[in-house]
């Protein structure tokens, strides 16, 4: 047992090593380049984010289209960084698709797109097959939707969970809608 862990240690120092390696040998080749000298570091980048009135008015607009529907959902709402904003799980809604509705919105931010569109390219043979396994999970089927403000700029995203697909893809789009 003591050699087994000896062994599994100087593994690990090895990689650890060779980690260090590459990244000295990289940014001696990055610097010899020129490596950013010619350009001078800009300022920070603006980030627009939603704000929790329209977090809380997106959910509005999702569960007005949800009870339109006659279905109970359970709706996500995450900012410009992924991160959850607001959260509504309707009266008798699976609470399984909690974790769902969370990943939908969360999925559609971190690849600014539909979670529908992504799953058609996460197919079998397709560009981006077997994403899903990537952050923790992903959900590559329809019910995240990207939020966009007035300029076009993305803001933050909406899942929702519950139905089927067609539905709960229905119920994103109007929350998504509320803040355009």
């Amino acid at each position: 047992m003591r050699k087994y862990a000896t062994a599994v240690a100087l593994g690990a120092l090895s990689v650890v090593a060779l980690s260090i390696a590459v990244f000295l040998s990289t940014s001696r080749a990055f610097a010899a380049q020129g490596g950013g000298a010619a350009t001078k570091p800009s300022g920070p980048l603006e980030v627009k984010d939603l704000s929790a009135d329209q977090a809380q008015a997106i959910l509005a607009a999702a569960m007005k289209k949800a009870q339109e529907l006659k279905i109970n959902e359970d709706i996500a709402v995450v900012d410009a960084g992924g991160n959850l904003k607001a959260f509504i799980r309707m009266d008798n809604a699976w609470i399984g698709s909690i974790d769902i509705s969370i990943k939908k919105a969360k999925t559609s931010r971190f690849f600014d797109m539909p979670t529908g569109e992504l799953g058609k390219q996460s197919q079998p043979g397709g560009p981006l097959y077997m994403i899903e396994i990537s952050n923790h999970g992903l959900i590559t089927f329809p019910g995240g939707v990207p939020i966009r403000d007035s300029s076009d700029r993305i803001i933050g995203a909406i899942g929702a969970s519950g139905s089927t697909v067609e539905n709960d893809d229905t119920v994103a789009q109007a929350g998504a809608a509320a803040v355009k």
